[in-house]
């Protein structure tokens, strides 16, 4: 049996994560391994349990969901960090771009919850619907011309910063250019050295702001 998806809930509403514990637990490939109930307990909680995949809450009582989220990306630059939230503020999604989450989903859409994870787990970015129709707008204003060539970008980087930002999966991408996946992760590790990014979001994000 393959071994199961580690979550770790953090929102400071306790039905909130007891509501979210009992959706997973009823799947075959989901084990939660910690509740928090504030951003501060959320990052004991990721280093004590290295989850494989954290739903944090935005606003909570010490320390917002971003905050505790930026700290555990400075811990490890690899977290998977899903927001679900009931906010769809600009601020809240732009920083939250640029931190290099996961994901920003609404709470209204949570039964969508077990897909988002997969898909997170399978290394593609997961937003709601109604922030997907804001990026456009929130990037733009964000935007800046910037020459690609300068930072040593070659052409078949260029592509493959295309393709991630189109939320293909390492996988989907060497088939797609006929390269294996091992030497995909290579030309993203340099994609990430040359451009001083920190992972593949922040890699689709970059493009998004700057195409």
């Amino acid at each position: 049996m393959d071994e199961k998806i580690k979550i770790l809930l953090v929102d400071d509403d306790e039905f909130v994560t007891m509501s979210l514990e009992m959706i997973f637990e009823a799947e075959q490939d989901f084990v939660v391994v910690g509740k928090a109930h504030s951003g501060k307990e959320g990052i004991d909680c990721y280093v004590e349990q290295k989850p494989d995949v954290v739903i944090m809450d935005i606003r909570m009582k010490d320390i917002n969901g971003l905050e505790a989220s930026e700290k555990i990306l400075n811990l490890d630059s690899q977290a998977k960090i899903l927001l679900l939230t009931t906010f769809s503020d600009n601020e809240y999604i732009t920083r939250a771009l640029n931190l290099g989450v996961k994901g920003y989903l609404l709470k209204e859409n949570f039964r969508n919850i077990s897909a988002a994870v997969r898909a997170v787990i399978g290394d593609r970015n997961v937003y709601d619907g109604h922030i997907i129709s804001k990026l456009p707008s929130l990037l733009e204003n964000e935007g800046r011309q910037f020459d690609y060539k300068k930072k040593g970008i070659s052409d078949k980087e260029f592509e493959i910063i295309q393709l991630i930002s189109d939320g293909l999966s390492n996988k989907e991408i060497s088939e797609k250019i006929f390269l294996s996946e091992g030497t995909i992760k290579n030309y993203i590790s340099s994609i990430l050295n040359k451009l001083e990014l920190r992972d593949r979001t922040q890699i689709a994000i970059f493009y998004l702001k700057n195409k």
